[in-house]
């Protein structure tokens, strides 16, 4: 069977562009108009984002969250806060977001500080969370070594135990981030690779819009 090489796999992206006409001012506006039509097309885990972090010997990593919530204050993830990327954001408070809905040829970049939603915040989520997610968060000491899958499963029928029939609180160890956008980054898929770029920087009093070279 004759292999396919990586360096052959393309594909033309014919949709319509990004132009300044039809984007506003406010890029909060078109992040939700791009969400919302991601949505639409039904594009897998939409709310999925790749959230890139630096240690505090500047070692980037990078991984797959879930946005649970944006608004003017920024956008928010929820995560274990001794977690491989809570030790980085501890070292070092900025991080880069980045969705991509391959269906649509569209992706958005975020750029900014990363702080600690109030611990109001995090409780209120924490309540809304299916059940076995919230002894999920007690179970795992993520990103730590174990020694086995049997370990953690020993431990979540413990805890089911425990909390049968009780309200699970958050763990002291869990909560939110709000990342506080810099800049966020629009770019659409166009023909021979002369893609759309539009870079909203935050400015005093709003924000400045440029379109990027692809």
């Amino acid at each position: 069977m004759k292999k396919t090489s990586i360096a052959y796999l393309r594909r033309e992206y014919r949709n319509r562009g990004l132009l300044e006409k039809d984007s506003p001012r406010n890029p909060y506006l078109l992040f939700e108009k791009w969400f919302k039509e991601a949505l639409k097309v039904k594009a897998l885990d939409v709310n999925a984002m790749t959230l890139a972090t630096v240690s505090s010997a500047g070692k980037p990593s990078v991984r797959t969250v879930l946005l649970k919530g944006y608004d003017a204050k920024g956008f928010v993830f929820y995560t274990n806060y001794q977690s491989h990327k809570g030790r980085d954001l501890a070292a070092r408070p900025v991080a880069s977001l980045l969705f991509f809905w391959p269906q649509l040829s569209r992706q958005i970049r975020i750029d900014g500080p990363v702080k600690k939603v109030p611990e109001w915040e995090s409780d209120e989520y924490f309540q809304t969370r299916p059940r076995g997610s919230q002894l999920g968060a007690w179970t795992s000491d993520q990103s730590r070594v174990i020694p086995s899958r049997d370990r953690l499963e020993q431990r979540m029928k413990a805890l089911e135990k425990e909390y049968e029939g009780k309200l699970i609180p958050r763990p002291p160890h869990w909560g939110g981030y709000r990342l506080s956008p810099e800049s966020i980054e629009f770019w659409k898929g166009r023909l021979n690779r002369l893609h759309d770029r539009l870079v909203y920087r935050r400015k005093s009093g709003g924000w400045k819009r440029e379109r990027l070279a692809p």
